[in-house]
Formats: structure tokens, C-alpha cells, sequence
């Protein structure tokens, strides 16, 4: 039996994983976050209520933990506003301890880990500071700007070795999506429920459902139902071991030309050329979707606990105030195709899904 520890269990790739995980045969899955996952119907797993941020809690809970065999690494801080933080030392630091405060006396207590997969994403190419690479690949130099990205793989590499580098007992992974996409509410970086709010305020205030983007720059999605089979993949795959790993759906995408499969999935019209602040918008109208959850009677879920950050995270992506195109941003998933793992989703079959399953849950009216 596997037992695998998804750290950040609460969040977009975390709440995946765990859903994953847990349905397959021969693991047992423990979430550690703050909050218990918001799964519906998901398989039995056991769940850890740990602030990353209490280094004695951490050491509590990693007593705890002797039969991990395998961790996944997802969890994340965040300021309030999202983008200024990620050039902030303070934020990069806070990551940095939060990892050390539980890996610290976890790799004392898990005697059988054997596996480690940690997150990062495009920003390790410096696409928030400059234009990058196109495509970018894993191949690349450590791009030379501050990142929290940095001084965690620096932190996991270094406990590799001190446990013996290629003879250590356990190896890791470390893998770059790009844009992700999935069912997790209250979180930093997921456009789902931002888009769902959005679409049902919408059809509720008679509004036309506008692509809040104007501009035609390329960039790359990822399910995190995708990220969760690959991360079930690298963690027993010997070709995952000690690589980095770019991961997308497979296809690319532009807003202006996904927006009108959004819309059939929101049961909307597409309507173009009317960019919006997301940011603005949707805090804005608050009481209105107050009421909106009263009358069709939704979950019982505030504005703010629905979009976390990702409503500044949406106005990032769709490029809002930007006067000039932006860069696009490919990366090349060569390395992880060629190392065993193919799998791959249409990313207007993945908004269709996401978004059908908010209004199952509940979250969002149906269409």
C-alpha cells in the first residue's frame, strides 16, 4: 500500500490530486491544509487541518506521518492582490519556510518516502518579468530573477543530497504548468469559478456575457485532472526522477477564439469587443450574487469566499489595461511526452466540464 501526502490539499492542484488519488486502487491519501477539500462524492481519504505557517504544528503532524511513501508538494501563500506579491521577498520567504516547517521532520519520520513531486509553474521562465523563451524548455538556465520557485528546489535538492543523491531512498520531481484550470473554490489561481460567477451575473442582470480580453496573445491551459494523472505517473515512474517536467493540455489557446465555446457551456451568447476588470466587476456586484445564490437556491458561498484571488489573477490573463498585445507565452512538453507520460485534453472540452460541474455542485445556476 502507497500512502501518498498531497500538502495544499485545498487547492486547485491539491483538491485534484486528492479526488485522484483516492480512487485509485492500492493508496492511501492524506490531505494536509488549513481547510478540509471541498470534493463532492470524493473516496474515502483522510484529511489533517495544518497551518504550514506553525512549525510546531508541522512537527506534530509529521509524527504522525511515518508510512508516507509519497508527497505532493502544492501547497502556496499568496498576498492579497496576488501579482505585486510575487516580486516581494517577504512572500518568497514565507513559501520557503512554509515547506521547511513540514519537509524538515517529515523526511525524519518517513523512513519509506520514496517519492516528492513539487510545483512550480511558467513564472520559473520569467514570463511576470519579461518575454520569454518560445517555446520555453526545461533544458533552459535557471532564469536570473528572485522566485520563491528557486529557493524551494534549492531546499529539496539539498535534503536529496544530504540523503545521499542518487543513492538517496527517495527521489522527486518537479513539475511547470501553465495556466491551470479546475473545480477548487477560495483559492489564488483558478478562472473557473471566476468565470462561472461571472457568466451567471450575467444572464441575471440581463448584461451581455463580453470576453473581458481584447488581445490575441497564444498561451496554454491545464486541467487539473490532467496534472493528477501525471502526478500518479511521476510518482512511480523512473523517468520522472529527478527532472522537471512542463506540463498543458496539449493544444493552445486564445480567448477570443475559446470564448464562444465558454459561452455554449454558460448557455450565453459570445459577445466581443467590451473588455471589462474581472477585479472590478465582480466584487461590484456582490449583493447581486447574493441575491442570485438566494433565488436559485445555491450554496450558501459569499463572492469573496468563492474567488480568492483569482479574480486579479483573471484580470493577469485576459490582459486587462494592457495597451500593447502581450507576449505569448508556449512552453514545449517534448520532454514529458518522450519521458512516458502522453496524456493529454481538448481545453474546450475542459472548460465545458469544469464549468457543468460548479453548476452540479451547486456553486453556479445551471445553463
Amino acid at each position: 500500500m502507497n500512502t501518498v501526502l498531497v500538502v495544499g490539499a485545498s487547492g486547485v492542484i491539491g483538491a485534484a490530486a486528492v479526488q485522484h488519488f483516492a480512487a485509485l486502487p492500492d493508496w492511501r491519501v492524506v490531505g494536509l491544509s488549513r481547510r478540509r477539500p471541498d470534493l463532492d462524492g470524493a473516496p474515502a481519504y483522510d484529511h489533517l487541518a495544518v497551518d504550514l505557517n506553525d512549525a510546531a504544528a508541522c512537527s506534530a503532524a509529521a509524527a504522525r506521518l511515518g508510512g508516507v511513501t509519497h508527497v505532493i508538494y502544492a501547497a502556496l501563500f499568496e498576498k492579497p492582490g496576488l501579482v505585486a506579491g510575487w516580486y516581494e521577498q517577504d512572500q518568497m520567504r514565507a513559501n520557503l519556510a512554509m515547506m521547511r516547517n513540514l519537509m524538515d521532520p517529515l523526511l525524519r519520520a518517513a523512513r519509506g518516502l520514496r517519492h516528492v513531486s513539487v510545483m512550480q509553474g511558467t513564472k520559473a521562465y520569467g514570463a511576470h518579468v519579461h518575454r520569454m523563451a518560445v517555446p520555453a524548455r526545461e533544458s533552459q538556465s535557471r532564469d536570473p530573477h528572485d522566485n520563491f520557485y528557486w529557493l524551494q528546489e534549492d531546499y529539496i535538492r539539498g535534503a536529496h543530497d544530504a540523503a545521499g543523491g542518487d543513492r538517496a531512498s527517495w527521489a522527486f520531481t518537479i513539475w511547470r504548468p501553465q495556466v491551470v484550470f479546475g473545480g477548487a473554490l477560495g483559492v489564488a489561481m483558478n478562472l473557473i469559478p471566476v468565470i462561472g460567477a461571472y457568466a451567471a451575473l450575467c444572464r441575471e442582470l440581463g448584461l451581455p456575457f463580453a470576453c473581458p480580453g481584447e488581445h490575441d496573445n497564444i498561451f496554454e491551459a491545464v486541467d487539473t485532472d490532467l496534472i493528477a494523472r501525471a502526478l500518479a505517473w511521476g510518482a512511480q515512474a523512473p523517468a520522472a526522477r529527478g527532472e522537471i517536467f512542463n506540463i498543458t493540455n496539449g493544444d493552445v489557446m486564445v480567448w477570443k477564439n475559446v470564448w464562444p465555446a465558454i459561452a455554449r457551456a454558460v448557455g450565453l451568447e459570445p459577445v466581443f469587443g467590451a473588455p471589462l476588470s474581472l477585479a472590478q466587476f465582480l466584487p461590484a456586484h456582490a449583493d447581486a450574487w447574493d441575491r442570485l445564490v438566494t433565488k436559485h437556491n445555491l450554496r450558501p458561498t459569499r463572492m469573496a469566499d468563492l474567488l480568492g484571488e483569482s479574480h486579479h489573477y483573471a484580470d493577469l490573463l485576459f490582459s486587462w489595461g494592457a495597451q500593447t498585445p502581450p507576449a505569448s507565452t508556449l512552453v514545449s512538453t517534448i520532454k514529458l511526452r518522450q519521458a512516458g507520460f502522453g496524456d493529454c485534453v481538448d481545453t474546450e472540452v475542459m472548460f465545458a466540464r469544469w464549468l457543468a460541474r460548479l453548476a452540479d455542485r451547486g456553486v453556479i445556476p445551471p445553463p
